[in-house]
């Protein structure tokens, strides 16, 4: 039986999102992890879409990454899905 991702059936592409733009900054899990101080395997976590992170965590994440909360999680409707 396959693992559910937290963020399915949201559309959250959250995981998705954070991993190309941490990538952008050219930023490890394991650096971005101490910046926001959490452990490497909750940002591993969220790229693979087995958690969704707190209000306050997803906050932190985008400061850090340079952009807005909701252009990190950036919800997909269902219009755009068909």
């Amino acid at each position: 039986m396959r693992r559910k991702a937290a963020s399915e059936g949201l559309g959250v592409r959250l995981g998705t999102h954070l991993k190309q733009h941490r990538a952008r900054l050219d930023m490890t899990q394991e650096e971005l992890a101490e910046r926001v101080g959490v452990r490497r395997q909750t940002i591993l976590a969220i790229e693979k879409g087995y958690y969704v992170p707190s209000a306050l965590l997803a906050f932190l994440l985008a400061r850090e990454l340079g952009m807005r909360v909701d252009e990190l999680f950036e919800l997909e409707t269902e219009e755009d899905s068909s």
